[in-house]
């Protein structure tokens, strides 16, 4: 009996498939059933060669070589993970196998990193796609009945590779172009860099920014406080001081106002769109002070492991029609506490509908908003960190199902000596969807108003001028960065208006399943470095905006490259008119780079020989903490100075920063406490009951220059805010 090859892109995904499929005999790197063959990548087992690959002299970096311009590319397997890849390529090619299913992710790089595979291992064997958004058991039985054919995803195919070669041919040029110019380890990428020059942009309004006074009155009565408004557009801040004292001296005589209005007006407030990921990463970080990489790898876990969310790299915010009929479903799934009320509210009515403009068609590419699955959770079974995030998925799915929130806005007019003062109000009639956020009441609470009646007169017990400064706009951290990369068009001044819509309609810079990885990359080469949570460029930052040619900077760059490819995945656009296009922007970007005559200076040497090569060592801050590396790229050394840790300090009780080596490794706080590694390994023993031992405290050591948290680390956080 012929059978078919099911092609999943994790492990975890593999076995839930299999064992919906019936696939339960193990093999080495499959699952086996009686119709179907499970088995799997680790992301990608297939990537593009690198220069070395296409030729031995490439090995060494030399600027005559440039641009590299490989023809055709070369598919290699990656190193580390080859004996999945023969584990694969053996059930590709087995004789009783006569179909392929790619059930990777349902995406552009899922598609890739199966194609990729089949590629390489040279099948020719029908293909069909399971494209699903969910891995549910229901999910995955529905998509096995209703398979596509594989021909149907060849122009996304075709997309996916022109934007891996496109990468390629301009990053790895242009990267090695910079790095050997200057000596220096300076990377460059259509994304990376463009999002970089949004944070500099930012430093230099900061930088130019002057601030302005501004000035305004309050009338002070009995019962309430009434701000002064006047002009057209009944403004509450004027920068003319001398203005307002005129003013202030000819109401200073008069004690006494007289209400010349009171409007009320009814207000209704639809529940917030639902969450795509970029929406869920800023939100994220608004909350909890997460990092991009850390709510999607969160996220990640709430999708395969526990199967109670839907497909994280969504950049909708929409569902489709056919949905409908799965939302009762959906609502009873997460009918427990503390959702019961919204549950029992959405579930009572007749007609389970979302509020206008939920559904729509044509707003859902590849994958639908982030909604919670059929399936309901195991609380018991999930992280904090997982908790907190599937409570704001719950909420904002439960929120959409619920009437407005209706309230009346009230605007009592205060008229003094001819001049106007204000004072709002707003009573609540309806909580609607806010109700399934109550810990949010308190952002109801508007000031009460007194009651009063038109024409009536009020005593007045002072009036008094206020004063404030312009402030300029805000420095950086992820979440309002994720904004900006989502919607650059702020710092796109001198572009044409099309190319601005452009990059906009083209979601930005990078899409939402790179933007975590791209912000991670920029810290990690130390052209950006983050003091709290502000982001700021580095000296080596700041420099590479020099020297990298202008066109590598601006956000319509990665722009005009998603249109385009959107059109191949569409059809409308060959990939090979697009790549030649990339090929002679390669070649322009290199010359440019060749035939500047700028410097590259490290201002941060520290004085410090490296002990592999003698050259100066630099000093960093990396994510976690300070590190000396090599001023010499190819030497490589790097060695951690101290770290950021999450030990707290048992007198203040801010993060502990970890310094030295071996036996001389302390803890030093900011205000002064200072802790041998002996000393707080012994406290620790005393405080945690025994919970954290030698071993454990090193071993948690080690990971702190991973920027993920690790589980050793949430222990000890738990462990040390205990105190």
């Amino acid at each position: 009996m012929s059978k078919s090859v099911v092609l999943a892109e994790k492990p975890s995904v593999a076995r839930d498939i299999a064992r919906v499929l019936g696939c339960h005999k193990k093999g080495n790197g499959f699952l086996e059933g009686t119709q179907y063959i499970v088995t799997w990548a680790l992301g990608h087992l297939v990537t593009h060669a690198d220069p070395e690959q296409y030729d031995n002299s490439f090995k060494e970096w030399k600027l005559e070589d440039l641009p590299i311009l490989p023809q055709p590319f070369k598919l290699v397997p990656i190193k580390q993970t080859m004996k999945q890849f023969n584990a694969v390529k053996a059930q590709l090619n087995r004789t009783d196998v006569n179909e392929i299913i790619i059930a990777t992710d349902a995406g552009r790089e899922g598609e890739l990193v199966a194609r990729w595979i089949l590629e390489k291992a040279k099948s020719r064997k029908p293909v069909k796609r399971l494209w699903i958004s969910s891995v549910t058991d229901q999910a995955i039985l529905k998509g096995f009945r209703e398979l596509k054919d594989g021909r149907a995803y060849e122009h996304l195919y075709e997309a996916a590779v022109a934007r891996a070669e496109a990468d390629w041919v301009v990053g790895i040029n242009a990267t090695r172009a910079l790095t050997v110019k200057y000596n220096a380890q300076l990377s460059t990428g259509r994304v990376q860099t463009p999002t970089l020059a949004i944070i500099a942009t930012r430093e230099k309004q900061i930088r130019d920014f002057i601030s302005k006074p501004f000035y305004g009155l309050q009338a002070i009565t009995q019962e309430a406080t009434y701000t002064w408004s006047f002009g057209l557009n009944n403004q509450t801040s004027n920068f003319n001081k001398e203005q307002v004292d005129q003013v202030l001296q000819k109401l200073d005589a008069n004690k006494v106002g007289k209400i010349s209005s009171i409007q009320t007006a009814p207000k209704k407030q639809p529940a917030p769109p639902l969450f795509d990921l970029t929406e869920l990463q800023k939100e994220g970080h608004r909350l909890f002070g997460w990092s991009a990489k850390e709510t999607l790898s969160t996220l990640q876990g709430l999708y395969e492991r526990h199967k109670i969310v839907t497909y994280p790299r969504t950049d909708s915010k929409h569902l489709t029609s056919d949905m409908k009929s799965t939302l009762i479903d959906r609502v009873k799934a997460v009918d427990l506490q503390p959702y019961r009320a919204a549950t029992n509210s959405i579930l009572r009515s007749n007609n389970i509908q979302p509020q206008k403009g939920v559904i729509d068609d044509a707003r859902v590419s590849d994958h639908h908003a982030i909604i919670p699955t059929e399936q309901s959770p195991n609380m018991q079974d999930l992280s904090d960190k997982e908790r907190k995030l599937y409570d704001m998925i719950v909420k904002r799915f439960l929120a959409v199902f619920l009437p407005p929130h209706a309230y009346d806005q009230t605007v009592i007019t205060l008229e003094v000596s001819g001049e106007n003062f204000t004072a709002k109000g707003k009573t609540v009639r309806d909580q609607g969807w806010k109700s399934v956020y109550q810990q949010d009441k308190d952002s109801d609470s508007e000031s009460t108003l007194p009651p009063v009646e038109k024409g009536q007169t009020i005593d007045i017990r002072a009036i008094t001028m206020t004063q404030g400064e312009t402030k300029p706009p805000a420095r950086f951290n992820e979440g309002t960065l994720l904004a900006a990369m989502e919607n650059p068009s702020a710092f796109m001044a001198g572009e044409s208006k099309d190319i601005i819509k452009t990059a906009v309609e083209t979601g930005g810079l990078g899409t939402v399943a790179t933007r975590a990885d791209v912000i991670e990359k920029l810290f990690n080469s130390f052209v950006m470095e983050k003091k709290g949570k502000d982001i700021y460029t580095t000296s080596k930052g700041r420099q590479l905006l020099e020297l990298v040619p202008e066109d590598l900077k601006s956000p319509s760059l990665t722009g005009e490259w998603e249109q385009r490819l959107t059109k191949i995945a569409k059809g409308t656009m060959k990939k090979e008119q697009f790549m030649r296009d990339m090929v002679m922007f390669s070649k322009k970007v290199v010359t440019q780079i060749k035939q500047s005559d700028q410097k590259y200076k490290h201002d941060n040497i520290t004085g410090k020989a490296c002990p592999t090569c003698g050259k100066g060592l630099l000093e960093v801050n990396g994510k976690r903490g300070k590190m000396l590396v090599c001023q010499d790229r190819e030497c490589g050394y790097k060695k951690s100075v101290s770290m950021q840790t999450n030990a707290r300090c048992p007198v203040c009780h801010k993060k502990l920063e970890m310094r030295g080596e071996g036996d001389g490794k302390i803890f030093v706080c900011s205000c002064g406490h200072r802790e041998k590694l002996s000393a707080f390994e012994k406290r620790r023993e005393t405080s945690g009951g025994g919970k954290v031992n030698k071993k454990d405290v090193q071993k948690f050591l080690k990971q702190q220059d991973e920027p993920q948290n690790t589980a050793m680390a949430e222990a000890l956080k738990k462990l040390m805010n205990k105190e």
